[in-house]
């Protein structure tokens, strides 16, 4: 597989009560919470280098460095922004954005690992204990 440096993909989101650190804790503020900023990079991320993943294959977050700069309310469009910045032989590096309508409120790094889905799972299987199987 051949993942160019400079692919990038965007994703577009409305914040949402359910997308805030309130819903997890009503004493805080209803904002956008820092972990769903972080799965919005990732989304944009893994869709970025999809379509360049062999048939069977997906890739999967091994590391986040990410610092989340600004509050953004309930009602506000939040997008991310993922690119490509390196690839070796086991992993994908991304340079990662957030913005939402009204300036920067995240930036970092991610990266992914290209996996054979179905290897992946058998793993997950053998792991998994019987009773929640």
């Amino acid at each position: 597989m051949h993942i160019p440096v400079g692919v990038s993909a965007t994703k577009t989101w409305t914040v949402t009560r359910e997308l805030t650190i309130a819903r997890v804790d009503d004493r805080l503020p209803a904002v956008l919470a820092t972990p769903m900023m972080i799965y919005l990079m990732e989304i944009a991320a893994a869709e970025a280098i999809q379509p360049y993943l062999p048939e069977g294959w997906i890739s999967v977050g091994i590391s986040v460095a990410v610092r989340h700069l600004a509050a953004t309310p309930v009602g506000m469009t939040v997008t991310a922004r993922a690119e490509v910045v390196a690839v070796d032989e086991r992993s994908v590096t991304f340079s990662v954005e957030a913005y939402d309508e009204r300036e920067k409120i995240g930036e970092g790094t991610h990266a992914r690992a290209p996996i054979e889905l179905a290897r992946f799972l058998h793993r997950l299987a053998v792991k998994t204990p019987p009773e929640t199987a």
